[in-house]
């Protein structure tokens, strides 16, 4: 009776497992996994976390119903039909990965550069992200990726004004009296944000949004800046303007803690307000009196987020933006000042992760992720394609030349996953994946300070290996038999505290303290640049800055129109965002039916003037084109799309579209002014009743 009463017991003894949340999203929480017999039952926000404080967002709530999922792919997988077609036979691990090795292995004996690794932030881990996988393809002497589909611009935009991604803390928006909300639809994509931001309203403070979408948040703001497309910059500079020539500015930090303001005043003063109104589509009023408030109300802060970097100025939007706190002082208060990233305060070794120093290939030639269409369609350049943690037919621009590039039956495919993604169904190898409840992992965070572990909860479903393992065993059989490549995933989350600047700081970040409490904070100031320190070369915000300079371009942020800034008389007179919708996370959770039932299907919002000229209803399925291609969706009017503008919203993969494609059909593969990164809300369409 006592071995039965004991049996009983441990089969319904439930554990909590410590861990992180893998997503793109700023906010990266620390989750509490129960687990009841082995079996994932609950993922909920950690509250002893600060920063999560308890609190999930919809998505990541419901993580068991996406890692038990009914579709989700347990063994290798097989091409059996045609590219595309979704034709797989199921295929043991040694028959996948000796053909997969040898496959690889011919390619590089002859041309190693013409092998891709193809990957984003489908998991933002640092070691389940590029850690053994980048040391693989840097050893085999791989092409190598531009990774610009998201943040390059804006990251390398604050790198030329702050030296590195960095910002204000952002606990400290609670105690902010003006907060402005600038690109950032945080109900949906920052819900801890919010809860500062509400924490922050409740005690007085103004809330700004500045946002082409009348968006969830922009409902819950004092004031709504519905600003064209593409007009941040244009907008930044009139309130640079406005400052100038009211001098509401902090003289003495300006002159102490930048660089270039009489260059910068110089430009700013071609800007006024009247000049802004028309190319921004807002009333002059309101630009001048969102310039009193953020000269008058402190502490002032900007939530910036990588929306206003999406078209082909965005990298000078950002710089202008980012120019604003110096000019009042901003910084000197631990509420005020900008955060777009903050991940540049982190103090992770990297470098060890990855290993550059390992790839010896001088002909590997740069490969820009955001012009895959591009680059698979040009002769003798890639052979093979190794995917994992992206979906690039779903989310790259321009999808016509990314569908036609992975069709190509002369590029071999691999693809890791957890589902039979669009990508996935063009894979000539399917390798199934771990999710965030089977392996380890360490994160960083874009959106706060702390860095947090990841324990695998679970043992991994059916035959899932994690990414690292993957490419372990595949070095082993193509003859890379580097030790580097057979480092295990603790000691890896272990080597990535391991920076020089971790390690002799006051109080650095351990491995028993991850262990202990799953998270920790990097060590920094509260207010980091109240006196300057500025991680430029010059340690001071540069308004003109040296590394542009040095670049022979202009040093001095700027407005730079849209490559396609469309007229009620052009062919394609709709300007087009697609941000995500509510409950997406780019393409990740799309498959997931109650947040899938939530969404109900793809929409486009029209303002009801554009729908009236186009005798549409709502709820019409409509046909929007360019001479890209064409996409078919329901409409939806309402006043959320401002005039002259459409939202569609994304990123719905193609297979569940109804004409078998998402919105990425339309955008094209222009790049931006700094970073090579994609102009996705750079995008004129039309709309028909289809």
């Amino acid at each position: 009776m006592v071995n039965m009463a004991k049996k009983l017991h441990n089969a319904f003894m439930t554990t909590i497992i410590l861990g992180a949340c893998p997503h793109d999203c700023p906010d990266t929480c620390s989750l509490l996994t129960t687990v009841q017999d082995g079996v994932a039952i609950k993922v909920q926000g950690n509250p002893a976390h600060p920063l999560t404080d308890g609190v999930l967002c919809t998505k990541v709530s419901r993580y068991t119903e996406r890692t038990y999922h009914p579709e989700r792919v347990l063994n290798p997988l097989k091409r059996s039909g045609p590219k595309g077609s979704g034709q797989f036979v199921r295929v043991s691990w040694d028959e996948a990965l000796s053909d997969i090795a040898a496959q690889l292995k011919g390619i590089a004996d002859r041309n190693p550069e013409r092998i891709l690794p193809y990957s984003y932030a489908g998991t933002m881990g640092m070691v389940q992200g590029e850690s053994i996988a980048m040391r693989f393809f840097n050893l085999l002497g791989a092409a190598q990726l531009d990774r610009t589909i998201c943040a390059s611009a804006g990251a390398e935009a604050l790198t030329h004004t702050f030296g590195s991604k960095l910002g204000m803390k952002v606990q400290f928006f609670a105690e902010s009296k003006l907060i402005l909300i600038w690109g950032s639809n945080a109900i949906t994509s920052s819900v801890h944000f919010w809860r500062l931001a509400q924490e922050a309203k409740r005690n007085g403070a103004k809330l700004v949004c500045i946002d082409p979408r009348r968006s969830e948040t922009a409902d819950k703001c004092d004031v709504h800046l519905a600003l064209k497309p593409g007009t941040d910059a244009a907008l930044a500079l009139a309130l640079m303007h406005e400052l100038i020539t009211h001098d509401w500015l902090d003289h003495d930090y300006i002159a102490q803690h930048t660089v270039g303001f009489e260059a910068l005043r110089e430009r700013a003063l071609k800007w006024p307000p009247e000049r802004a109104a028309e190319v921004c589509g807002l009333d002059v009023q309101a630009i001048r009196q969102l310039a009193h408030d953020y000269a008058h109300i402190k502490p002032a802060a900007i939530r910036l987020n990588y929306g206003v970097q999406r078209s082909r100025g965005g990298g000078n939007a950002v710089r202008a933006v980012a120019c604003l706190p110096a000019l009042i002082g901003a910084w000197r208060h631990r509420a005020g000042g900008v955060v777009l990233s903050a991940s540049g305060h982190a103090l992770h070794n990297g470098v060890a992760l990855q290993r550059p120093d390992l790839h010896t290939n001088p002909r590997a030639p740069l490969v820009n992720m955001s012009t895959i269409g591009d680059a698979l369609n040009t002769p003798n350049l890639i052979e093979a394609l190794v995917v994992y943690n992206s979906n690039p037919v779903a989310v790259a621009p321009e999808s016509a030349k990314v569908v036609k590039g992975f069709a190509r039956e002369d590029v071999f495919t691999v693809v890791l996953e957890h589902f039979m993604t669009d990508t996935a169904d063009h894979a000539d190898y399917v390798l199934p994946a771990t999710t965030q409840l089977e392996h380890w992992d360490i994160h960083n965070s874009y959106g706060h300070t702390d860095v947090l572990l990841n324990r695998p909860a679970i043992a991994p479903l059916g035959e899932a290996k994690t990414n690292t393992q993957i490419f372990r065993e595949l070095a082993l059989r193509m003859g890379l038999h580097n030790p580097l490549l057979q480092e295990d995933d603790e000691s890896l989350c272990r080597l990535a505290l391991q920076h020089s600047r971790n390690l002799q700081s006051a109080a650095p970040v351990t491995w028993a303290q991850l262990l202990h409490d799953g998270f920790a904070h990097w060590p920094m100031n509260d207010a980091p640049f109240a006196q300057g320190g500025f991680a430029t070369a010059s340690g001071k915000c540069e308004f003109m800055s040296s590394s542009l300079q040095a670049q022979g371009v202009d040093g001095l942020p700027d407005f730079i129109p849209n490559y396609e800034a469309p007229t009620a008389q052009d062919t394609y007179p709709l300007a087009m965002i697609s941000p995500p919708a509510r409950n997406f996370l780019n393409s990740s959770f799309v498959n997931v039916k109650s947040l899938r039932d939530m969404e109900g299907e793809p929409l486009l919002e029209i303002h009801p003037d554009d729908a009236a000229m186009r005798q549409l209803q709502d709820g019409d399925m409509v046909r929007v084109f360019n001479e890209r291609g064409s996409y078919e969706c329901k409409a939806h009017v309402s006043t959320r799309a401002r005039v002259g503008m459409v939202v569609g919203l994304g990123i719905w993969w193609r297979k569940l579209g109804a004409n078998g494609t998402n919105v990425n059909e339309l955008t094209s593969q222009k790049l931006t002014d700094m970073g090579r990164a994609p102009v996705f809300y750079d995008c004129a369409v039309q709309v028909a009743k289809r």
